[in-house]
Parts: structure tokens; C-alpha cells; sequence
């Protein structure tokens, strides 16, 4: 699980980098397509972060 979550976060990063490389251009629009990306990859961050807290508090056999 913590590893789909970990993949899903890589494809966010890798996917938004080009609207962030046109954003830092000056393309007010991929700087729109940019933020929301963020926001996307923060809340899978978040998921991922509660996903290692969980494994980490769960009996080990």
C-alpha cells in the first residue's frame, strides 16, 4: 500500500513538471495547471504520511 501511494506521488512530480517549467516562463495558465498539480501532490503526500504512521503503529508478527 505504502508503495502504490509512493508511486502515485512520483507520477503527480513527474507529470506536473512541465506545466512548472512553462509557469516559471511566464504561462499564466500553466501556473494555474501548476498550482493545482501542488495541491494534488500535497494531499497525496499527507496520504502517504498517514499510510508509514499506520504501518508503523501496527503489530509486527
Amino acid at each position: 500500500m505504502i508503495m502504490d501511494i509512493y508511486a502515485k506521488l512520483q507520477k503527480l512530480v513527474n507529470d506536473a513538471r512541465e506545466d512548472i517549467e512553462k509557469a516559471a516562463g511566464g504561462n499564466q495558465a500553466a501556473g494555474t495547471r501548476a498550482r493545482k498539480a501542488m495541491q494534488e501532490i500535497k494531499a497525496a503526500s499527507q496520504e502517504l504520511r498517514e499510510a508509514v504512521l499506520t504501518a508503523r503503529e501496527e503489530p509486527k508478527p
